[in-house]
């Protein structure tokens, strides 16, 4: 294969995008390559954003930062540790799960709405993105979005952005709003709920006055109970404070149980990047997003098929890992029909689609967006199929 272009600049970037319009030869965008083909895989000449780097705003005082997408993610977390700041929405690392190398990019972060178990609480990483500039598919270069959040009237192309994963242009700067790091953070541990009872338990603590962060459910395996995690963050006293009136709130669930603070932030990490997952025992690992209400038959399904359970999100966000000889398009279809939006994230078996068909409504107004940005579609054809 060859090395992917890698433009040095906006300017650049838009002349080899005007150069692929008129020759009509589609390019599959890629970032840091961590993520493998979450989404389908493009087809095209492989284009990269990778030396597009560097910070080009960082204002703590508005907090709020901007970067080229090719900007390593680390460089943005360490630039705002130093302020004492972060990306509120926790973004997932997939190289554990999917044995992927390279560098998580920011613009990636962007594109693919990559978001972790704070979701819950403070949205996903759309929720904070405030501003991008692209290259559409006429090879023009488009900046929409600021500094500060507002409410918008019509297309948003910013939020619109997030999630599209470069089929609509190709991210060459993104704005965020930060948030301040919280002083400490405690876990809170219940053991041995069913899937069921966890769902409910978490929907009661997230509907708490107590601020729950966080909220994820492991399903037993032959050497471990099931488990039940509830995270609290801020200043120390009120996170003291909060979880003595939280263990009151749910002892019908059974006693909460405090983890020392090094294991709860292995913890949340590894729930974060669905490590549970990751290594050659599922042959099929499913991202399944769900109201928290259906959650139950989503589980069911899961138990039926023998699968492994992760519930993050309080419920909102469902990992499936299926092993080698499950059924993976019957759980898929059983899953769409209770109300599940299942994405296959790894899987052995090649000839299965990456994602459930959109309605034809949906997949309809997809694809005028789509032709509005990329009229000759030249922007990783062949991903997100079935919704484009």
């Amino acid at each position: 294969m060859n090395a992917p272009a890698a433009p040095q600049s906006e300017d650049e970037l838009a002349a080899l995008i005007d150069k692929a319009v008129s020759d009509r030869a589609p390019l599959s965008i890629v970032g840091g390559r961590t993520r493998g083909s979450i989404g389908g895989r493009g087809n095209g000449a492989p284009l990269s954003t990778r030396a597009l780097t560097g910070i080009t705003l960082y204002e703590p005082a508005e907090m709020v930062i901007s970067a080229r997408a090719g900007t390593p993610l680390a460089e943005i977390e360490s630039a705002l540790a130093t302020k004492g700041q972060m990306l509120p929405f926790e973004p997932m690392d997939h190289r554990a799960l999917l044995g992927t190398t390279g560098t998580p990019t920011i613009g990636a972060i962007a594109a693919g709405n990559i978001s972790g178990p704070r979701r819950v609480s403070i949205g996903a990483a759309r929720d904070h993105l405030i501003g991008v500039r692209l290259v559409n598919g006429y090879g023009d270069i488009i900046k929409s979005g600021g500094r500060v959040m507002k409410n918008v009237t019509g297309l948003d192309l910013v939020k619109l952005s997030a999630g599209a994963f470069g089929t609509l242009g190709v991210l060459t700067e993104v704005t965020f709003k930060v948030l301040p790091r919280p002083e400490t953070a405690m876990t809170l541990s219940l053991d041995g709920l069913s899937a069921q009872n966890a769902v409910s338990a978490m929907a009661e603590a997230l509907a708490t006055p107590f601020e729950i962060s966080a909220a994820a459910h492991v399903s037993a395996n032959a050497s471990a109970p099931s488990l039940t995690f509830l995270r609290l963050e801020g200043f120390s006293e009120s996170c003291t404070y909060r979880a003595e009136r939280l263990s009151k709130h749910l002892d019908n669930f059974g006693t909460l149980r405090l983890l020392e603070i090094d294991e709860g932030t292995a913890l949340w990490q590894r729930i974060r990047d669905a490590e549970d997952f990751a290594g050659s025992d599922f042959a099929t690992v499913l991202r399944v997003h769900v109201a928290p209400s259906k959650a139950g038959a989503i589980v069911d399904i899961a138990h039926a098929n023998k699968a492994s359970i992760m519930l993050d999100w309080g419920g909102g966000l469902i990992w499936l890992g299926l092993a080698q000889g499950a059924d993976a398009s019957e759980t898929i279809q059983r899953i769409s029909e209770a109300g599940g939006h299942p994405m296959i994230v790894k899987s052995a078996v090649v000839t299965l689609p990456v994602l459930t068909p959109a309605s034809p409504a949906i997949a309809a107004l997809a694809r005028k967006v789509k032709h509005a940005f990329d009229p000759h579609g030249i922007f990783n054809p062949g991903l997100l199929a079935g919704h484009i």
